[in-house]
């Protein structure tokens, strides 16, 4: 598996979010809640209605990751709900059984990790991002903008599940023009 980059410039989110939402608004919910709620695809695939809703209000998400078994709660942020509302607006009828990123295949199925991934590479491809893009991104994206916004290391790690902070570091996408604003914003 190659390694994938956060989308570090907020533009390029925002041109992203715009394309997708023209094409398909399915997609452009995956994207934001996505770069939203750092989930790993597959935790993020299984998602259905009713582990977002409680009635017509949006809920705390209760989940046990996949890969790590670990519980999470995981309280959706203002921008997630919007495009969840945006979806369920287009959808003749739901239940709570599901699942919020269906695939036009079969019968309440999710779309598969392999579709999420063409949608994201082909969506940052057509919006000119040169980065390698994958259904990991996602998760790095939120990762460096929490890092970006001046959260502590200690917490991100924490929030994606990391054993140690050496790895949340890879995760963050960290280059030298980051250091070079460190240097240029911190003058004791």
């Amino acid at each position: 598996m190659k390694a994938v980059e956060p989308i570090r410039d907020p533009k390029q989110i925002n041109t992203m979010k715009k394309y997708l939402r023209g094409k398909n608004i399915r997609d452009y919910a995956l994207f934001v809640v996505g770069i939203n709620v750092a989930l790993r695809i597959s935790d993020l695939l299984e998602l259905k209605w009713g582990d977002v809703l409680d009635g017509k209000n949006f809920r705390v998400i209760i989940l046990k990751e996949g890969k790590t078994h670990k519980i999470r709660n995981i309280k959706l942020n203002r921008t997630s709900k919007k495009a969840l509302e945006e979806l369920l607006e287009t959808l003749d009828t739901y239940c709570m059984e599901d699942y919020i990123f269906k695939s036009r295949e079969g019968n309440n199925e999710p779309i598969t990790r392999q579709q999420a991934f063409y949608i994201l590479r082909d969506a940052a491809k057509a919006v000119g991002i040169k980065e390698k893009v994958g259904t990991h991104t996602l998760r790095k994206t939120w990762g460096y903008h929490a890092w970006k916004a001046g959260y502590n290391p200690a917490l991100i790690m924490e929030t994606l599940n990391h054993n140690s902070l050496g790895v949340t570091k890879r995760y963050l996408g960290i280059r030298q023009d980051d250091i070079n604003d460190l240097y240029d914003g911190l003058n004791i």
